[in-house]
């Protein structure tokens, strides 16, 4: 997947912070025999599924009664994918499994290690590839009933109609540069290594004209051009290391899962045409799937479905 395609996926990023002192002890409730406990339109939530949310809450460090939080929020989880499938903006399998490999390296765990903290707390990986599906198909709900189906000249013309100056954004031309870590030979000497040479490099830029010509010769080095990214557009681990940097400079470096990354700024300049202003508003509506307008739509799908308590 290129890094414009991984800007795109901006909604998927997660909006908790996994606890990770491991958690290692098993969930005797995952492990009972499962009772189907609610049922939404159709689609069963039993009580091994109340568990496992019972003990990611309890990853998250959530308190009071987590059994009944658990259920709420698998009513809704429900509720979100039901909708975002039919109106086809359910993401793919690809693209959870991708979001779960950055969660792993933004944790500095492999998606084995991952994969096994998870389980060791009776969470699982495919319970929490369900929370990612959610948090990454729901804002595209929001944003088709914020507008999604529009133009981008009907956007502009929405928001100046209700008296909204035409807004501005930043407009940024990037390249990225990775030293390429294969995932069969990732041990943290190795990152640590090769995040001594990404940061020697990084001290050396001044702009991206020279940057093709400074990576030749290192080893398993690349260079991409990302071209245009306007800022709406950059994902949450990124923007602010992109923000903080100057034109011409470089953001700090990555530990990510294909080894260790930083950013060129190529330029940063504000722009305020039809494409900013159609960014904007989209973000604004789509940015966590939690807009006013968002808890209206939801609220409206749950008046109209059957919701049965076992």
């Amino acid at each position: 997947m290129n890094f414009p395609a991984i800007f795109r996926l901006t909604g998927l990023l997660l909006s908790f912070v996994l606890v990770l002192p491991l958690l290692l002890v098993p969930t005797s409730a995952a492990r009972a025999a499962s009772e189907i406990k609610i049922i939404v339109n159709n689609q069963a939530i039993t009580s091994v599924d109340i568990a496992r949310r019972v003990a990611f809450l309890r990853l998250q460090r959530t308190g009071g009664n987590l059994g009944e939080k658990a259920r709420e929020q698998l009513i809704e989880e429900a509720l979100k994918l039901q909708e975002a499938a039919r109106i086809r903006v359910l993401v793919s399998d690809e693209q959870v499994d991708a979001s779960f490999e950055r969660f792993a390296a933004s944790n500095k765990l492999s998606t084995k290690q991952l994969t096994q903290v998870l389980n060791q707390a009776g969470v699982t990986p495919k319970h929490f590839k369900n929370f990612i599906r959610v948090q990454m198909s729901w804002p595209r709900v929001v944003g088709a009933i914020g507008g999604g189906g529009m133009s981008t000249q009907d956007l502009v013309s929405k928001m100046l109609e209700r008296g909204n100056d035409k807004p501005t954004t930043t407009e940024y031309f990037l390249q990225q540069v990775v030293f390429v870590v294969p995932a069969n030979k990732r041990s943290q000497s190795l990152l640590n290594a090769r995040k001594r040479e990404a940061d020697q490099l990084r001290g050396r830029i001044q702009g991206c004209d020279s940057a093709a010509s400074m990576i030749t010769g290192l080893r398993d080095v690349s260079l991409r051009q990302l071209g245009r990214i306007m800022q709406p557009q950059l994902p949450p681990d990124w923007k602010p290391l992109i923000e903080r940097a100057k034109a011409g400079g470089a953001t700090t470096s990555r530990i990510t899962e294909r080894g260790i990354e930083f950013i060129i700024i190529c330029s940063a300049k504000t722009v305020s045409d039809d494409k900013a202003a159609e960014l904007v508003f989209r973000s604004e509506n789509e940015e966590t799937g939690d807009s006013e307008e968002a808890k209206k739509y939801l609220a409206e799908l749950r008046k109209r479905a059957v919701i049965a308590n076992k």
